[in-house]
């Protein structure tokens, strides 16, 4: 029981470990958090139509739940900027809503979202996001951050587009009216965005968006920029995150349930994937089970208190680690800290031109690219290269919701099809080696037998695979009186269709005169084969342990006029099966 509770509640185990020295080391690291949050809560809650104060009430409630039951000691969690566009997407599907109404949209969002990650974790399948490949997270990534970036450009060109356009009549919108860009506005973002970025280049480790931001304030302020129709942000309420209910009508959650649901699966891949990158720098056990839970949670509470939808961010956390972080504390005290600053200074974002938001919110969507990756995946790999575009145009031209919803499914297709197409290799001995290995044929440009073909499975025969792998077979395998010998150390499983097939395969072969054979099955096949039956169906007399002691009992059923004709000697046993054997060097 207590080993169960300290799983469910891990804030017991670590908690246990705090000391002076190591509450110091968090705090520090927390007072990084707080700074670097500040300004991503403010951009991102932008990003989600949300005004500025909901971003921070999701960096305060947010990764204090998710660090008191998540299982990583770094993961920081609260706004992201690719959960925040899916978010805004998502409510805006319901049409024209009025701000209360678009919050009520958004916190049924996030209560939603947490409750399908709560239940994921509870039944225990957070191995569910190894199947979703990662590439289909930098395609949408990639066509999120081109989506923020143009959303943005409104904004820096002070230009007036109306809501509710998708990204072409977005553009287009903006082209058509460029003659009224405002060059204040213009002025003031590039500002923001080159201090930011020369910060950055100075230093990664000071906080490049909040001094450009700041500089970009001071811009406006020097150009009279709320003289020349530049738009502040405002100043924030100044409270802590008040309690809140979602919408909870039949209709929202009817048309909300399936972009909660992709906010949720996009949630989980990016607060697991983040927790196990730096589990790898700090030697931690990640429990994926227990992160489904911890994000869960905090978004379930989170939707009650303000908050909308957070995930993993890999800048806080990587930053959380860099700054020495050693317990979830970091976390809370960042929370705190960030909670002490909305109530002490909530004029901060008074001066704050929409101008120098959209600079900073422009070095974030480029920076969501992760350019590395897709040369990589370019370069190396077709059918992920497919994914990769697929989703991000995907990203780009249909709901963002349905884009994740394209790109897991066609990652899915592509690892249902790789699977369903196991390799059935032409494998023979190396004539010329004294262990006559068994090699690849074509690698090796190895004579083969004419009587024995010996192939090797690598991969699992079940129902998707037989029609490929029997094709394969009876290709191999034409000629009347052919012995076919199948390794199968490489087959990880044989379903009750994958035996079917062998018993077809061996009886199509025993009436043109051959026969099949197994060999260096592993020992869990074998036993579901025995639980099932299908081993006695099949024939002991089938199954071999190894390729030799297979070769030796096929060699005395060749037909020995063949063999006295064959030059090639593929065998030891080659020798003894002809009447005359010709002279060759035995090995």
């Amino acid at each position: 029981m207590n080993r169960i509770l300290l799983l469910r509640l891990p804030f017991m185990s670590w908690g246990r470990r705090l000391d002076r020295q190591t509450l110091t080391h968090d705090l520090i690291a927390g007072l990084t958090g707080a700074v670097i949050v500040l300004p991503q809560g403010v951009a991102y809650a932008f990003i989600a139509g949300l005004p500025p104060e909901y971003g921070l009430y999701t960096a305060i409630i947010t990764p204090v739940v998710a660090a008191l039951f998540g299982s990583s000691l770094h993961l920081i969690s609260g706004p992201t900027a690719a959960i925040s566009i899916v978010v805004m997407s998502v409510a805006s599907g319901l049409g024209e809503l009025n701000p209360a109404q678009y919050l009520g949209a958004v916190l049924t969002i996030t209560l939603l979202a947490g409750l399908m990650q709560l239940a994921l974790g509870l039944l225990r399948l957070g191995s569910l996001v190894n199947f979703i490949s990662h590439t289909v997270v930098i395609g949408f990534t990639a066509g999120a951050a081109i989506l923020i970036g143009a959303s943005q450009l409104k904004h820096l060109f002070g230009i007036d587009v109306p809501a509710g356009l998708s990204f072409v009549e977005g553009l287009a919108a903006l082209a058509g009216d460029l003659g009224g860009l405002n060059p204040y506005s213009l002025a003031i973002g590039l500002i923001t965005l080159i201090t930011a970025l020369v910060v950055r280049r100075v230093n990664r480790r000071w906080p490049h968006l909040l001094i450009g931001m700041f500089v970009g304030s001071l811009a406006c302020l020097l150009l009279d920029g709320s003289g020349n129709g530049v738009a502040l942000v405002g100043a924030l309420p100044g409270t802590l995150p008040p309690f809140s209910m979602p919408d909870l009508s039949a209709h929202s959650l009817q048309a909300l349930t399936s972009g909660a649901f992709a906010i949720a699966l996009l949630g989980l891949i990016e607060a697991v994937s983040i927790a196990r990158a730096i589990a790898i720098r700090s030697q931690q056990k990640i429990d994926g089970n227990q992160e489904f839970i911890g994000q869960g949670l905090s978004n379930i509470i989170g939707s009650f208190f303000s908050c909308y939808a957070g995930s993993g961010s890999f800048t806080r956390s990587g930053a959380n680690y860099d700054a020495g972080a050693r317990t979830p504390m970091a976390a809370i005290f960042a929370a705190v800290l960030l909670a002490i600053i909305l109530l002490l200074a909530p004029g901060l974002t008074a001066y704050l031109p929409l101008p120098a938001m959209a600079g900073a919110i422009l070095l974030i969507a480029w920076n969501l690219i992760d350019f590395h990756h897709i040369r990589g995946i370019l370069r190396t790999n077709r059918n992920e290269a497919l994914v990769l575009g697929v989703t991000f145009f995907a990203t780009l031209f249909v709901e963002l919701e349905f884009a994740i919803y394209i790109g897991v499914i066609l990652s899915l297709v592509m690892y249902l099809r790789r699977t369903s197409r196991p390799t059935v290799m032409e494998v023979a001995p190396i004539q010329n080696h004294p262990e006559r290995r068994i090699r690849n044929v074509g690698r090796y440009d190895l004579a083969q037998c004419p009587q024995l073909k010996i192939v090797r499975i690598d991969g699992s025969l079940f129902f998707g695979a037989i029609d490929h792998v029997q094709q394969r077979i009876r290709r191999l395998s034409e000629e009347a009186g052919v012995q076919l010998l199948i390794v199968g150390k490489g087959i990880n499983f044989i379903d009750v269709a994958g035996a079917e097939m062998l018993i077809q395969e061996a009886r199509r072969l025993e009436q043109q005169g051959g026969r099949l054979m197994l060999s260096s099955l592993k020992g869990t096949v074998l036993d579901e084969l025995k639980s099932s039956g299908y081993f006695d169906k099949l024939g002991p007399e089938r199954i071999f342990e190894t390729p030799k002691v297979a070769i030796a009992a096929a060699v005395v059923r060749v037909t020995p006029d063949t063999c006295s004709r064959c030059e090639k000697r593929i065998f030891r046993e080659c020798s003894t099966a002809s009447p005359e054997p010709l002279p060759v060097k035995q090995l």
